[in-house]
């Protein structure tokens, strides 16, 4: 559902004074005309810079036919064409508003409109200070201009490298008073630089560039804070690269200021820009050539709104851009699309008949836009809904939309199912319930539903506290949009932790996926305490990790998605989400999570079940694909992955985890952790004890702990077993063995007797052939005499 729009005729440009010749020219000239509208609204300046058999012109005309002297000027190539119509402005004794028209060669003419006598050239100033100089773009701010000019090279045969960089721009405060006009002192924002094409918002300058002839140049774009004499440097395609403060001229430098970036800026894309303008909230509009309308931020962030229908424009059609107050408006090959520049929704769409169109200020309806044609003044304004009490269309056809998406992945037919056929087909009946619920109620504080049916009550009574969670969401959106800097990030906080609530309580679809990333991504810490709040994570008295959150939550945590869902765009799964959030914010508690989650999943699901996360990939090692990930990797990293190799109990784990601890020579820990898992299982105990038997033939680090190594020997090992291990085991040695070594690190009988002895205390034939061996001294036997 779309709000109505109405186009009516306020004007047919009778009222203006020669309104016949304004008619014509509006429908004249091979290239569109260019309208400038006076601040009071009672002046139009039209621009023709091409019109056979006429003359390039600028015409003023005036509304209600004011009387008084009427103000044309013409010129004939090659005279210095005109660049810019601005209007600045000026002490109350002479106006609110003074019209400066500026000439390519830098002449700038100041002009006034008085009651009665008409227009007055009240003085003629030389902008430029050099007379070679040539103005190539103008814009005004307040009362000061803004302009590029260009400054050509000295020698006649320069180098073309550096005659791209023959351009400056430079800002002049221009100050009328009772003594005529002045000019103020030059400033230069910057020199050296290519070509830009300058446009003003009421705080900032944007500087975009006038030519793609240079690869790293076509880029970026330029923001000028007049305020803090800052300049940042910004890509649409990566958002803001640098800001810097111009203390000295010599900062001003284009090649210097962009010496640090210009590796970065070598991978970025090139500019595509159509149309560029400024918005009434400070940022710039852009149009590309395939129709995408994106705005830039004063900081530099960069934000899409809106893809026009038409695909890709023509190089030199014309495409008019116009806000008003949260709508944006834009006319393309007489078609008019009108959207929300907040939502990137299309409120409307008409179909003008009118060929050429210009917008105008608005100033009898605040939601009214005005459209100036060669058939005159027409104003588009919304019409009101008849109960006052129905919320924003927009709402209503977002719930059509989404039931769109729904049902069209549930369906089993190959046709597209689309809006107009969900409203008509008649067979889902949740969308228009919920439409009309909205429709009649949303808005209704405190007062009982009216004209819905049994039904629809019984479901608004249901839904009033999703629905007051809703209204509660967009307020704190509102919030965040109008707070303070120093607020903004308390807003956001609890912003980010409604919407990860959100998305969790519904259906973890594809999107829904792709949308936490980019939570995740954008706003790490809010989405870390929003994890926190949403699993109710906390330590209890005993320092245990412990979680309260429902069955279902716990179900859209542990879901991993299929393959081809997973790696598009960098997406992951919300439970490695998680886990990187814990090894950034809360690295302890990893493997307690990990623990908790592998808890519910044996609760929840059989073991090995294929339906649950644990019958497809391990969660430890999801967990251990986080760590993996990290570019750096440090001593922490080595405990951190004992530790999830440990905490999962897997028999697979632990063995990987026990043979980490001998790389790392920690023997200690080793024993310790044989101790701990040999009690899971018989066949666990087994190929830890020979892990670790193997490890005593080869080295004497475990001598130190064999009274806690050999009671953990299996009891179906025998001491046959035990002395064909060692003796696979032993180390291999290239002199010739010696009887009686000195060295210490030798294995003897010693070392093994209190385990043989051990094993062979259980009754058993097979090791009766050893007693004799066992009962022998410690030492050996003296070396009998020699015959001779």
């Amino acid at each position: 559902m779309k709000r109505a729009g109405k186009l009516r005729q306020i004007s047919d440009l009778s009222d203006f004074s020669r309104g016949h010749w304004l008619r014509e020219l509006l429908c004249r000239g091979e290239e569109p005309s260019h309208v400038q509208h006076s601040p009071d609204g009672q002046h139009l300046l039209v621009l023709q810079r091409k019109g056979p058999p006429s003359l390039p012109r600028v015409v003023a005309f005036q509304r209600h036919s004011i009387a008084g002297a009427d103000l044309e000027r013409s010129w004939q190539p090659p005279q210095p064409a005109l660049v810019g119509l601005l209007f600045l402005q000026s002490p109350v004794l002479l106006g609110s508003w003074v019209l400066a028209m500026v000439w390519e060669h830098g002449r700038t003419e100041v002009w006034h409109f008085v009651l009665s006598v008409g227009w007055q050239l009240l003085q003629t100033l030389e902008l430029c200070q050099g007379a070679r100089a040539r103005i190539v773009s103008v814009c005004s701010q307040g009362a000061s201009l803004v302009w590029c000019e260009e400054r050509p090279p000295l020698g006649a045969h320069s180098d073309i490298s550096k005659c791209a960089f023959r351009f400056c721009v430079c800002a002049r405060a221009l100050e009328v008073g009772e003594q005529g006009v002045r000019l103020g002192t030059v400033r230069i924002v910057l020199h050296n630089s290519p070509e830009y094409q300058v446009l003003a918002s009421p705080q900032n300058i944007f500087l975009v560039p006038a030519t793609a002839g240079f690869a790293t140049i076509s880029k970026f774009l330029l923001i000028w804070h007049p305020e803090t004499a800052k300049l940042t440097i910004t890509a649409p395609s990566a958002g803001l690269i640098h800001s810097k403060v111009l203390h000295s001229s010599s900062e001003s430098d284009f090649r210097k200021l962009l010496l640090g970036s210009v590796g970065l800026l070598s991978g970025f894309a090139p500019l595509d820009i159509h149309t560029s303008t400024v918005s009434n909230s400070e940022g710039l509009l852009l149009v590309s050539t395939k129709g995408a309308v994106n705005v830039v931020e004063p900081d530099g962030t960069h934000r899409h709104i809106f893809d026009l229908e038409r695909g890709s424009l023509a190089q030199g059609s014309p495409v008019r851009l116009k806000t008003f107050g949260s709508i944006l408006a834009c006319v393309v090959a007489g078609v008019l699309y009108l959207v929300d520049q907040n939502s990137g929704r299309l409120i409307e769409k008409e179909v003008l008949s009118m060929k050429e169109v210009h917008f105008l200020e608005s100033s009898e309806e605040e939601d009214g836009i005005q459209l100036l044609t060669q058939a005159g003044i027409y104003s588009f304004s919304f019409s009101k809904p008849e109960d006052s009490s129905r919320p924003e269309p927009c709402l209503v056809q977002m719930v059509f939309e989404e039931a769109c998406r729904y049902y069209q992945r549930r369906s089993l037919s190959s046709s597209k199912l689309t809006v107009e056929k969900l409203k008509k087909g008649g067979v889902f009946q949740a969308p228009v319930a919920l439409a009309a619920i909205l429709q009649h109620s949303l808005h209704q504080k405190q007062k009982p539903a009216r004209g819905l049916q049994d039904t629809y009550a019984k479901l608004l009574s249901t839904m009033s506290p999703e629905l007051q969670s809703y209204m509660s969401l967009e307020l704190l959106k509102t919030c965040v949009v109008c707070a303070p800097e120093s607020e903004v990030e308390s807003y956001c906080n609890e912003l980010v932790e409604q919407e990860v609530s959100r998305i969790l309580h519904s259906d973890m679809d594809k999107d829904n996926l792709a949308y936490l990333n980019s939570v995740f991504a954008s706003f790490p810490k809010a989405a870390w305490k929003a994890t926190r709040s949403c699993l109710q994570l906390q330590q209890n008295g005993d320092g245990l990790l412990v979680a309260r959150a429902t069955p279902e939550v716990w179900k859209k945590v542990l879901g991993e998605p299929q393959l081809d869902e997973v790696g598009q765009n960098g997406m992951v799964p919300l439970f490695e989400l998680i886990c990187a959030s814990f090894l950034r914010f809360k690295p302890k508690w990893l493997p307690s999570f990990v623990e908790l989650t592998q808890q519910y999943v044996s609760i929840s699901w059989a073991y090995s079940s294929k339906e649950g996360p644990e019958g497809r990939v391990p969660l430890y090692k999801r967990a251990l694909g986080i760590l993996a990930r990290k570019n750096k990797h440090s001593e922490g990293d080595d405990e951190m992955e004992l530790e999830l190799l440990l905490c999962s109990e897997r028999p697979k784990a632990v063995l990987q985890a026990l043979h980490l601890l001998i790389r790392l020579k920690r023997w200690q820990r080793v024993v310790e952790v044989a101790e701990k898992f040999s009690r899971l299982s018989p066949l666990l105990n087994k190929e830890i004890f020979t892990t670790l038997l193997a490890e005593f033939a080869q080295h004497r680090e475990l001598d130190p702990y064999l009274d806690r190594l050999w009671p953990l020997c299996p009891a179906e090992l025998t001491a046959s077993d035990i002395l064909t291990m060692v003796l696979q085991h032993l180390p291999c040695s290239q002199e010739d063995p010696v009887p009686f070594s000195s060295e210490g690190n030798q294995l003897t009988v010693g070392l093994l007797k209190p385990l043989l002895q051990r094993v062979v205390q259980r009754p058993s034939v097979q090791d009766e052939m050893y007693l004799d061996a066992l009962q022998s001294p410690t030492f050996p036997p003296p070396t009998p005499p020699r015959e001779h």
